[in-house]
């Protein structure tokens, strides 16, 4: 919104700084995190007066968590995605479908979220919404923001894959583009829930894929960068950046409440809208197969879920002591932590990897 400040400068006054992105996206991060760290303890305190049992915790899951994770404020998720969503309005460019596209599937999804984390948290129980009609909702959303995606490429990349290294590679997908992005979307915004187990584990891993699928999106937006690196232009992404910026500034407001010992919890409201919404960067800017690398950390986590469910119902016998696999390492002796750190590490080098795919060829 603020960008239409720019139309009262005649080039050389302050108001023409609106004019560019990157000072626009600083302004989003700002923002982002001032609405994070002024709201986040009153939000805090209204969940656990509303919710007074706080985050309802699995029988079945590790044995310290009853006693160290009961109680626990929940729907923390909402503070992110009402951070996001406002520092992207009054900073990006209202005119941009991309902005349009990304914001209806986080909020959308955290809708979903919300329903799930409001019906447990409301009857005390680990039982939401159930997972086919959270599924089946998840498919709706993706599938319009797949239909989207098409109309908005350029002719000549509306329903290809394109492929990192091999930049000249494009696969004409035609119409299954759509189920494709339903594919990376709803397989992106569960693989984040299914990370979404230990304090601070899914926020900051979020925020490092977010920083580079944001670089992406700047640089598949411009026709200068796109010549440089060999690219794919896809014009218009670039202002995804606000996006971007306003996720991290509004994540790092959560992670001052949610570093270990959490005093909130994300769950649903916030991993499955995060997830989605790094699902639908990859898909605008056409680095679906990138985020599979720049968000590998979220794939072992839903590989280990599948790799288990398949070989429990196959032999009766577990590949690991327990799914997700930062559980797993729980069951080992790690201590949180310690898990906590290194995954992030682990999301830190995967994402440069990805982002090395922009040179690379």
């Amino acid at each position: 919104m603020l960008y239409w400040l720019s139309d009262l400068t005649d080039g050389g006054d302050f108001f023409n700084l609106f004019r560019y992105i990157t000072f626009r996206a600083g302004g989003a991060f700002f923002t982002a995190l001032i609405i994070g760290f002024v709201f986040g303890q009153p939000l805090i305190n209204l969940l656990r007066r509303k919710y007074q049992y706080g985050q309802p915790i699995r029988s079945d899951g590790p044995e310290g968590h009853l006693e160290t994770k009961a109680g626990t404020p929940t729907m923390g998720g909402l503070l992110i995605l009402a951070a996001l969503t406002f520092s992207t309005l009054l900073w990006a460019r209202w005119d941009n479908a991309y902005v349009w596209m990304v914001l209806f599937v986080t909020v959308s999804f955290g809708g979903v979220g919300f329903l799930d984390d409001y019906r447990k948290v409301s009857q005390n129980s680990t039982n939401g919404v159930p997972g086919r009609i959270r599924f089946g909702i998840g498919l709706l959303i993706a599938a319009f923001a797949g239909i989207m995606a098409m109309l908005l490429h350029p002719e000549e990349l509306s329903g290809q894959l394109a492929f990192p290294v091999f930049k000249e590679l494009l696969l004409n997908l035609g119409y299954f583009f759509v189920p494709f992005s339903m594919l990376v979307i709803v397989g992106s915004a569960n693989a984040v829930n299914l990370t979404d187990g230990l304090d601070g584990l899914a926020i900051m891993p979020v925020m490092i894929a977010a920083a580079t699928l944001g670089v992406i999106a700047y640089a598949v937006g411009r026709v200068d960068f796109t010549e440089y690196l060999d690219v794919h232009y896809v014009p218009g992404t670039a202002e995804l950046l606000n996006f971007t910026e306003g996720l991290i500034g509004g994540g790092l407001g959560f992670l001052w409440y949610n570093a270990p010992p959490a005093a909130v919890f994300m769950v649903d409201t916030g991993s499955l809208a995060l997830g989605g919404a790094l699902g639908a960067i990859a898909v605008a800017t056409k680095h679906e197969i990138v985020l599979a690398i720049v968000g590998g950390l979220f794939v072992i986590e839903a590989l280990s879920v599948i790799i288990q469910v398949l070989y429990f119902k196959r032999t009766g016998k577990r590949v690991f002591l327990m799914a997700p696999i930062h559980h797993h390492f729980e069951k080992r002796g790690w201590a949180e932590p310690q898990i906590v750190i290194r995954f992030w590490i682990i999301s830190l080098i995967l994402a440069l990897i990805g982002l090395a795919t922009l040179k690379l060829r």
